[in-house]
Parts: C-alpha cells; structure tokens; sequence
C-alpha cells in the first residue's frame, strides 16, 4: 500500500545555517549541524532564533540528571519533568510535540550530529547526559525544516573534550523521595588523544506511588587530532533501566483524593518500562588543499523496550498489554563545505547525503496482572529515510546576508507481519517525500543589533508507535498521512556588552495536524488521526542584563496562540476554534543571581505557565501556576582539589500544580502532579593532575 506522494512544496521558505561570512570557519561536527554551530562572533547574522546554553554557565545546584533542567531557560519551549521516568521529559517547541504521551515528537534531537531522534520522528530525551555536554543549541522556526522529518524544532548537544590537565571529578545528591545521583567523570589530554569519559547512576521511589525508578548512563568521546587537516571523534553512549515504574496519569477526581497516588490499574497490571540502549558514532572531518570541507559521519545502535500497559490486551485485535521492542539503527552522512565568491558575492555552500534507518522486531503478549501471558502480536517494522540538502548564504553586502537552501526527504515504512492466529496478514508498506526549502535575509543594522526574516516548510510522518494501532481491527493504520507547515518569522538580536536581547514573532499553518484519536475498541490504548489545520502564532522574547557587578537578571517568556482552524473528531464533534491541548498562552522563566563573593552564587527562579487544556475538545484543563524556586552553590579551590557544595529548594511555596498533562490520555487520565516543596543537596570534588 503506498500513500499519496506529499505535495511538494514550493513557497520560499526560510532560513538556515551556519556562516554567513566569507572567512574560513573552524571545523564542525557534522555538515548539517553548521546550522546551528557558527561562533558568536557570526551569530547576529543568523536569520534564525537559536539560543545558546553553555553548560559550564548554568546553575551547579542542578540535579543534572533531566534535560528539562536547562532547557526551561529557552523562550518558545516547553521542557517539563513528568515526575515519571518510565516516559521521559516532555518537550514541545512553539506547540509542536505538545501532543506527545511519551518520549519527543516533532521536536528534532541531536548530539553531535548524530541523531538521537530515529528515521520515524520519535525521539528519547534520556539519551542526553548532561554531564558530558558543553552545551545545548536550541533552534526554533522556519530554519528548522532543513532537518527534515519532525523538526518543529531541533535541540543539540556538543560533547564536551577533555581537560588539557587530566582531571577526576565525582559529584552527588540526594533529595526528597528517595532521590539519590551520583557521576564519576575523568577527562584529559593524552598526545594527539583527548579523552572524556563519565559514569553515572540515579535512584529515586518518585514523588507517586509507584515510581520506583533506576538509570544507569556511560558516556565516552574519543578525538584524534590525526593531522593539522583532520580529525577523528568516536562517542559511545549507553542506558540501562530497568522496571521502571509508571504510576500513569491522574483523572481529575482521583487528582482531589490524593494526588501522590498511582491510579488503581498501575497497581493491578504493574504497569512498568525497561530500555537498554547502546550506540556508537564516528565523525571524520578534513579540510582539503583547495580549503573545502568534508564530513563523514556513521552510527550505529540497538535498543531493547519491555513494556507493562494498564489492560490485559488478550481479545483478538487488540495485539497485548505487554509491548517488547527489539530495535536495530544506523546511518550514515556525507557532507561537503566550501566558502568560494560567485558574481563576486562570497558565497558559503554547504551539500550533504544522508542515510537513516530503523529495524525493529515488536511483540505484544496478554498482560496476566504483572506478568507476561500468550503471544498476540509478532511483526518485524522497518523505516528508512534517505535525504539530500542543499544550502548556500550569500554576503550581498557588508550589512546584508541571504541564506538559502532546501532538503529532500524520502521515509518509508515496512511492515512484515508474522502473527496469523488471528487468520489474516497485515504487512503493508507506505512511502512519503517532502521537499523542504527555506529562505531567510539578515540585515546588521548596528554592531550590536541585527534584523531577520524568515520563511519555511516543514513536515511530519507519524511514528511507527502512531502508525501501530487502528482504532478497530489489526494492522498498521496507514490511512494516517504526515502533516505539513508552513512558517514564517521575523526577530531581532541586540548585544551590547553584557545584555543580551532576542525578541521574535512567528506564525505557523499546519495542515492534517496529527492528533489522538479514538480508543482502541476493546483496550485504552490510544490510536491516532488527522484533524484538518491549525495556526500557531506568537511571540519569543529573551533578556540577559547585569544589574550591579554581582547581581544579574534573566527573562524568558512566550506567547502562543494555538488553535485549530478546521477539525471534526471521530464522533463528528466539531472542534474548530478549540486551543491545542498542552499548549499554555503563556509561559514564563524568570531568575535573580547574586554572586557576591567569587566562587560563591545563590539565586531565585520563578517558572509558571497559564492554563493548559488537556484534550482537543477543552473539556478538561490544569490551571495556570507560578513556582518560586531557590538556589546556592559554592565553589572553593585547594590546591590541585576543588570542592563544590551546593542546595536548592523547589516549589518554595510548597503550590499545588500540574507538571504536565497527558494530552487526551486514555480513561481522562490526564494529569502528572508536580511535588509540594522539595529539596536536594549535593558536593562536587574535582582533582586536576598539572
């Protein structure tokens, strides 16, 4: 079965990448990530909304553990700790991903070039570990169409290298309910070999019943300074965690009984998730005589999920209440750079392929209250992707630049299915492809302030977990087709001396908005649908100013209208008008830092949001909240030892709130509590070897 080819798209679409000049630009990491990876010193340039977070910068009274940690510092993104691990953080960018119940969608990920999203759109936030990030890039708007397939947005880590000095440093917490961290990371440089290595563990019993929860991360990066021309970079990443609990979601009554408490079935059917995820990459990079640039990038992984759902999942169709994935990926990408001068205009051109794929062997068996029954599914998916990007920025004069490009992309998905108790076959195949340009001019007004517009489309297929079920019957759902939209953006960039302004408006139009739809008949479990259009238009506005010399303040707030335009639900219900569900009008993060005292820093943070409905037809919703949060840390030197202790407290005026919502969660178990007041502390101690 093939879908219908997407119609290409044609509108000037808008922005991308990385140098905007003329001058020869330092290696990076793989070609595709020159979007977001040119230095400071270009960035005014840029005709898209990027925000920087050096790691090293931020707050050490951290627990270092969640992604949502740093991330809750950038406008236009939602990053929030579910205070469940059995499903990750849950992000979304200018409303895209927001309907996610598990993992990232639409929300692109990467580290170090190497895609932590897979060839279907489903990415795994857990896989980040801070400890061994520099920094996170957070890319936002048109510009983001140029990574192809569910890039509402795109977050990315850069490993950190080693110290020049070979150091040790071991950092721990504890914290309320049981929480427990503790990482032992080493790094240095060894001749022509730098090497950065960490371990880490964390143990928490949750805020919920039934949350008991253990991960296990390992991270290395390997750099080979081959020759002055070339370099080498391995990274290896794994997770381990094993019997995760899931409390599920709350409903709005059992919310008013007692929130800390795990719905009746998580009890009953010992609802719980295991992941063992391993991956390894290669990055080569070398510059030619000529001064061009190539990249060549591999990798490779496996990751095994065992899944405990909250029914039984034993009638015919209904394929279990036990979830077991065994998956298989790889890829590949070859880029080239080449700064060069065309009508005499210098030009930076940037070209690359690239090679995506995902095989994985699924499972579902009876789920016998806890454990593991008859089999009722048995199907091996494929998906593979396969890209070609082209893009080009212009220095049509000293204060202007043009940044063009576009990205072809081709995602199919295989299924074989090896199940046929249930007296028929339901393998099936679906093809999409999508043409993705963009378009975006810069103009420096001053040196210290620069002007942009943007336009761009982009597109989305739906997971294989989305394509899984149908809402009656066995077999993938291949009447879901990809959504597709249409982004515009205007901003600005202010830098002058240590303030910092990023202001930007943006409106977006997505057609066949992929939606949850009905239940599966028979079983909670979810399936999904395609409402008609939606707009998105809003405004991100970022402030970064010094106050005193030892006071400095920070402002990231968002306005987001989101609405669909034209959408009639399974039951024929019409919901246009209705506000995508998940997604606040406003959002706010807001801090106060105080360093009196070198090495010595303490702050106040206030994060809160507005209402959030948690389904299409905005029946149910969580209030809006502001939570006040304290921080402090100390730093100290002794010699070849440094010593940190730190504390923070959260939710200091222990507020009632949801955390997040479970968008159209199944039974209206839509609610994830955040907790009363909570504190954690913690040391860190590094030894440096000179």
């Amino acid at each position: 079965m093939i879908h219908p080819t997407l119609r290409p798209c044609f509108y000037l679409p808008l922005a991308l990448l990385g140098a905007a000049t003329s001058q020869a630009a330092p290696i990076q990491l793989p070609t595709q990530t020159v979007l977001g990876a040119s230095d400071d010193a270009h960035e005014l340039t840029l005709p898209l909304a990027r925000s920087t977070l050096f790691l090293d910068q931020l707050p050490a009274a951290n627990l270092g553990a969640n992604l949502s940690e740093p991330l809750q510092r950038v406008p236009g993104l939602l990053a929030l700790n579910r205070q469940n691990y059995a499903q990750d953080v849950q992000i979304s960018s200018r409303g895209f991903g927001a309907r996610a119940q598990f993992g990232v969608r639409g929300v692109r990920l990467l580290q170090d070039g190497i895609p932590l999203t897979m060839p279907d759109g489903q990415g795994q936030p857990a896989l980040f570990d801070l400890d061994n990030l520099s920094r996170v890039e957070v890319l936002r708007g048109p510009l983001s169409s140029l990574y192809g397939n569910a890039s509402g947005g795109i977050i990315q880590g850069y490993s950190a290298e080693g110290s020049y000095h070979p150091s040790l440093e071991s950092r721990s917490g504890i914290g309320s309910d049981g929480l427990w961290r503790s990482r032992l990371k080493y790094g240095g440089q060894h001749g022509n070999l730098n090497v950065a290595a960490n371990l880490s563990r964390l143990e928490t019993d949750g805020y919920r019943d039934h949350s008991d929860t253990r991960r296990d991360m390992a991270n290395l990066r390997l750099g080979w300074d081959i020759d002055d021309a070339s370099t080498l970079t391995l990274l290896f990443n794994a997770l381990d965690q094993p019997e995760t609990q899931d409390p599920l979601g709350l409903t709005a009554a059992a919310l008013r009984e007692d929130r800390q408490q795990a719905v009746a079935q998580a009890e009953l059917f010992d609802t719980r998730k295991s992941v063992s995820h391993q991956q390894l990459g290669l990055n080569y990079q070398r510059r030619l005589a000529n001064d061009d640039r190539i990249t060549l990038m591999a990798y490779g992984g496996e990751r095994d999920v065992q899944q405990f759902l909250a029914f039984t999942g034993n009638s015919l169709y209904s394929g279990g209440g036990v979830i077991e994935l065994d998956r298989r990926f790889g890829g590949s990408e070859l880029g080239w750079e080449r700064d060069t001068q065309v009508f005499n205009l210098p030009v930076s051109i940037a070209a690359g392929l690239s090679w995506n794929y995902q095989g994985e062997g699924r499972q579902g068996f009876v789920n016998q209250f806890g454990r593991k029954g008859a089999l009722q599914r048995d199907e091996f998916n494929r998906v593979e992707s396969r890209e070609a990007y082209l893009i080009s920025t212009w220095q049509l004069a000293p204060r202007w630049s043009l940044t063009a490009g576009a990205r072809y992309s081709k995602v199919t998905f295989d299924s074989d299915d090896k199940y046929f108790t249930d007296g028929q076959d339901d393998s099936g195949s679906v093809r999409y492809d999508q043409t993705s340009p963009a378009l975006g001019l810069s103009y420096q007004w001053t040196p210290d302030l620069s002007l942009y517009a943007a336009i761009g489309q982009g597109f989305e297929t739906p997971t294989f977990q989305e394509l899984a079920y149908r809402p009656s019957g066995s077999g993938l759902n291949f009447d879901l087709k990809p959504s597709s939209a249409d982004n515009a953006e205007i901003g600005f960039k202010l830098r002058r001396g240590d303030t910092r302004v990023d202001a930007a408006l943006f409106y977006t139009r997505v057609d066949d908005e992929i939606v949850t739809g009905a239940p599966q008949v028979g079983t909670d479990r979810s399936t999904y649908a395609n409402a008609g259009k939606s707009t998105r238009r809003g405004l991100e506005l970022s402030i970064e100013q010094p106050l005193t010399d030892t006071l400095n303040a920070y402002l990231a707030y968002t306005w987001l209208d989101a609405h669909f335009d034209s959408y009639l639900d399974g039951s024929g219900t019409n919901l246009a008008d209705k506000r995508l569900p998940g997604v606040p009008r406003h959002s706010l993060y807001a801090e106060l830092a105080w360093q009196p005292r070198e090495g010595l820093s303490t702050a106040l943070e206030v994060q809160g949001m507005s209402k959030r409905y948690a389904n299409d037809d905005n029946s149910a919703s969580a209030p809006g909240y502001a939570a006040l949060n304290w921080r402090a840390s100390y730093r100290h030197q002794l010699g070849p030892w440094q010593l940190e202790p730190f504390a923070r407290i959260d939710n200091l005026t222990d507020r009632e709130y949801i955390a997040s919502l479970i968008v159209n969660g199944a039974g209206a178990r839509y609610y994830e509590p955040a907790p009363e007041r909570s504190w954690l502390v913690g040391v860190g101690l590094q030894y440096q070897w000179d």
